[in-house]
């Protein structure tokens, strides 16, 4: 483990079972994770499922200040997705839990497992609208959050009330 804290963002969403239920329990768990000190989440929102089929997803992005590298952190993130009942029956499948790692600081990495930044975070309303609320002068691959934001407004996605 790194000695040196690093924020990273991460996407949360569910669309089996109490998703949002499962996205509380989910963030108190990576409050609990050792190399983890600290999360900080945005509001949920409703949102359809992108390039998939089933119900409704319920979104979010957590900024975590960790001590994890990239990889260890992926690793925590797809052993809590385990615990919670993901399954990968096919691409995009409806899932219990999905975690993905936006950012991870400033690290730009192409490896075969994780490639940073997410490659598709900025095609995304479920990634961008509450990242937005954590990190608002956010650069996403060049551009402000907010440009991006422009140019997906047929994305349908709605902010819950918590």
């Amino acid at each position: 483990m790194s000695s040196a804290i690093v924020r990273a963002y991460i996407g949360l969403g569910a669309n089996l079972g109490d998703s949002a239920a499962t996205l509380r329990r989910v963030l108190a768990e990576l409050q609990a994770t050792d190399g983890i000190t600290a999360v900080t989440a945005s509001p949920f929102y409703r949102s359809a499922p992108v390039d998939a089929t089933g119900p409704d997803f319920v979104n979010a992005v957590a900024a975590l200040d960790t001590r994890l590298p990239p990889l260890a952190l992926l690793d925590a993130l797809q052993a809590l997705e385990n615990s919670h009942g993901r399954q990968r029956p096919y691409k995009n499948a409806p899932r219990t839990l999905d975690l993905d790692l936006l950012t991870y600081g400033d690290t730009q990495q192409n490896h075969e497992r994780l490639i940073l930044p997410h490659p598709r975070m900025h095609l995304r309303a479920f990634v961008l609208l509450p990242l937005r609320d954590l990190a608002p002068d956010m650069w996403v691959e060049g551009k402000p959050i907010s440009e991006w934001i422009d140019a997906i407004q047929d994305q349908a996605i709605e902010r819950l009330v918590q």
